[in-house]
């Protein structure tokens, strides 16, 4: 109410105050409103005027009128007054004047601070209106350009020709696969459709001019749909290279084989842009075992083409991409079929990754097995392999009879490294070393041992096959030079040594002659093939025929070499060899850093295809540079850490080959031999029969023994990361302990149930089991018990 008063008060003001102000114009006999004197003057003048309304704005207009009437006492005033009225007049419009620009200014300042303000709001709405319109303006270029220049070239497909995005779509519709292509053409290079000479059946291709050719083609084989995609360079400028993203949102990445750091999943990895060819992972990006083969969790595959010149990726300058480039080089890729680099890769995706994986793993390993090899493989899977450096027949000897004393192990694979020979290439016995190796292989025989002889490819310049290779043109030539000039390389202790030409027709018969000179004089029972990594080549290779890239040499050496001499075992391989040759992991220093690394190198090896692996020596391989036993690089070193090489043996105890360089009897302590025979026991009752059931399974699916869990679960989130537990087959999973002092761990079970193998209780699966106790002498391990058990 209050308010509403002082509302019509200020109102009643205004109106007044509008009055007056009309009324000040003039005064009935024209004088303007002055001093007091003059204000009792006008008082007396307008006594004299008959009662009138109040009068109004207009006023000034009946002014003339009202002289009019007041004309005729106007004349009879008298000179002075007439002058001081004119003064007064003069004065009255002064100030008139004043009080109208007092009044009117700060309106006047007020109404242009409106309409400034006005302005600002104007340009305020008219810079957002801008501002909307560029948002609208980019947004619809860029959904244009997504979206509706994203062309489904064929089902769950689609790829934007301008922007050069490729898309893979799930059966849901869910984004699988997202990439970008052809990185690197130039921006202002156009895409036109190909000419007809260059055209492909059924398939898609387009050009960007001067630069490269793309072509697209699809398949589809029940609910997997595969996408080829092949790039042809046309300018010796440019290399194809597409780009995945790898980030959290696209799943995990599995394959390839060991990288550096052999990070699990791939993509927690880095690396910078390298060629895909095997090496030492201590010096080089790639380890002893690849396959061009690369698994997302979300239902999708990569397999690169085995003539690509291949160049791979990982998160390299800080991005979250995995690139593949083919590009021509002066080692890994001097050889080509083509004058300009190829990018050629299979994608293929549904919406399991265990299905899908299952199709694409190599069948039917058990074609042209023979019994003996087959029962190879089984002996390989129960007895252990004994891994010696011969120093002499005393140490052969007396190392056998440490075996045998021990009482509770099998007798197993003597494996003898390279030193049996004079030098690497001599292929034959020391015989200052082992003057009587007849005798002593037949006492070795008769304990229940096999003799291994491992082999090379290398022929040391001090060998006395040497020559003879040189003069008979056996070995690898160097590139650009006479061809009877040899390549010479490093490899372990030669510090100059040639390599055999496999390609070469008679190379092959020689090495063979001399191999079986060895069987039948020593009796040896099987030989391992060194074969060293492409890193170990010559870097100026050249052989007979061309190998497509350095990896290649292995791969036609092992092939020739199996059938014609019993082989069970390789050091490093890209394709894998068939049964029973075993792929061995790469060497492990002696250290707690080296041993994290097994369980995530054992699974890749057997997700790419090598579901046959030979790992490390227990304990680790204390020789190599800077293992926990060897600060100083010295090779004569003593034993592993007791508790890393108990934990060691613990996780050996369930892969398909436990080697031995060191016995536990070595360690002059009860604990450790009590511990040894308790896993020996149980290997041989529980892990035993399963490796061998699963090995059955692999010969026909070719899926791995040693499986990762989301083998066991593909559909749970937590299966997809676990890097440090495994599954023997489907029924067992083992969770070791990996850290120096550790007397617990995480432990992540799949669905189901299972029994704990060290208290025997019953645990619900599908979840974690925090700080789960595990002793010095115990390993967690967990048996899968039926579907229907009662929980």
């Amino acid at each position: 109410m209050t308010g509403t008063v002082s509302k019509f008060a200020r109102e009643e003001s205004e109106t007044s105050s509008s009055v007056t102000f009309s009324n000040s114009g003039s005064t009935p006999n024209g004088s303007p409103l002055g001093s007091d004197t003059e204000e009792e003057a006008n008082d007396e003048e307008l006594a004299k005027v008959p009662l009138q309304a109040p009068p109004r704005r207009k006023s000034r207009v009946m002014q003339p009128s009202v002289n009019e009437k007041m004309g005729n006492d106007a004349t009879e005033l008298s000179g002075a007054q007439s002058a001081n009225s004119t003064i007064t007049s003069v004065n009255s419009i002064s100030s008139l004047l004043k009080e109208k620009l007092q009044l009117s200014l700060p309106q006047a300042l007020r109404s242009s601070a409106r309409r400034q303000n006005a302005d600002y709001r104007l340009r305020a709405f008219v810079g957002i209106l801008f501002l909307c319109v560029v948002f609208l303006v980019g947004f619809a270029h860029i959904y244009y350009n997504q979206h509706v220049l994203q062309r489904a070239y064929f089902d769950k497909f689609r790829f934007n020709k301008n922007e050069r995005v490729m898309t893979v779509y799930s059966s849901t519709g869910a984004e699988i696969i997202a990439a970008r292509l052809g990185e690197g053409i130039p921006p202002e290079t156009g895409v036109y459709p190909c000419l007809p000479h260059h055209q492909r059946q059924d398939s898609v291709c387009l050009e960007w001019l001067q630069q490269t050719r793309l072509y697209l083609a699809h398949t589809k084989r029940e609910d997997m749909h595969c996408y080829h995609v092949t790039w042809q360079s046309l300018s010796p400028y440019y290399n194809p290279k597409d780009c995945f993203d790898w980030s959290s949102k696209r799943g995990h990445w599995y394959g390839a084989g060991q990288i550096q750091n052999m990070a699990y999943p791939l993509e927690r990895g880095r690396l910078e842009l390298s060629p895909f060819i095997t090496g030492d992972v201590r010096r080089h990006s790639f380890g002893n075992v690849l396959k061009r083969y690369f698994l997302n969790s979300k239902g999708a595959t990569i397999l690169v083409d085995p003539e690509t010149p291949l160049y791979v990726s990982i998160n390299a300058n800080r991005t979250n991409d995995f690139c593949l480039q083919a590009k021509h080089d002066a080692f890994a890729y001097i050889n080509h079929l083509t004058p300009l680099p190829q990018l050629n890769y299979t994608i293929c995706a549904t919406d399991n990754m265990k299905t899908l994986h299952s199709s694409m793993a190599e069948k039917s390993l058990w074609d042209g097995l023979k019994p003996d090899e087959l029962h190879a493989v089984h002996s390989l899977l129960s007895e252990p392999v004994w891994q010696i450096s011969p120093i002499n027949e005393a140490a052969i000897y007396n190392y056998t009879e440490d075996v045998i004393a021990l009482g509770f192990l099998r007798q197993g694979h003597v494996l003898l490294s390279e030193e049996w020979q004079p030098s690497p290439g001599d292929f034959v016995l020391d015989e200052d070393r082992f003057p009587s190796m007849e005798e002593t292989i037949n006492i070795i025989h008769r304990r229940g041992f096999r003799i291994v002889f491992s082999i090379q490819p290398f022929i040391s310049t001090e060998s006395v096959n040497f020559k003879d290779a040189v003069a008979n043109r056996l070995l690898i030539s160097e590139r650009g030079s006479d061809p009877r000039i040899p390549a010479l390389t490093r490899y372990k202790q030669s510090n100059s040594a040639g390599v055999l030409d496999i390609t070469n027709n008679k190379t092959l018969p020689w090495l063979q002659a001399k191999l079986e000179s060895l069987i039948m004089k020593y009796h040896v029972d099987s030989f391992y093939l060194d074969l060293g990594t492409a890193q170990d080549m010559p870097h100026y290779y050249k052989c007979e025929q061309p190998l497509t890239n350095p990896d290649h040499y292995k791969t036609i050496f092992t092939r020739s070499i199996l059938g014609t001499i019993p082989v069970i075992g390789v050091s490093s391989a890209i394709s894998r060899p068939r049964a029973p040759v075993f792929v061995s992991l790469p060497p492990f220093a002696s250290s707690w850093k080296a041993i994290k690394t097994v369980i995530p190198t054992v699974l890749s090896y057997g997700m790419i295809g090598y579901p046959f692996i030979m790992p490390g020596a227990v304990g680790g391989d204390v020789a190599l540079p800077m293992s926990d036993n060897n600060p100083d690089n010295d090779f004569e070193v003593d034993l592993p850490d007791k508790e890393l090489y108990i934990r060691w043996l613990q996780l050996s105890t369930f892969l398909p080959v436990i080697r031995f360089t060191h016995l536990p009897s070595k360690y002059s302590d009860e604990s450790v031999l009590e511990i040894a025979k308790r896993l020996t026991t149980l290997r041989q009752k529980t892990v035993t029969p399963l490796l061998k059931k699963y090995a059955n399974e692999t010969l026909d699916t070719g899926l791995p023994i040693i499986r990762p869990l989301w083998m066991l679960d593909p559909a749970d989130p937590a299966c997809h990361v676990v890097v440090d537990e495994f599954s023997v087959g489907e029924e067992l999973i083992v969770a070791p302990v990996l850290y120096s002092g550790s007397r617990q761990r995480e432990v992540y079970l799949p669905a189901g149930v299972w029994r704990d193998g060290i208290d025997g209780s019953l645990r619900k699966g599908s979840r974690w089991i925090h700080n789960y106790r595990v002793a010095e002498d115990k390993i967690a391990y967990f048996v899968k018990m039926p579907d229907n058990t009662r929980f």
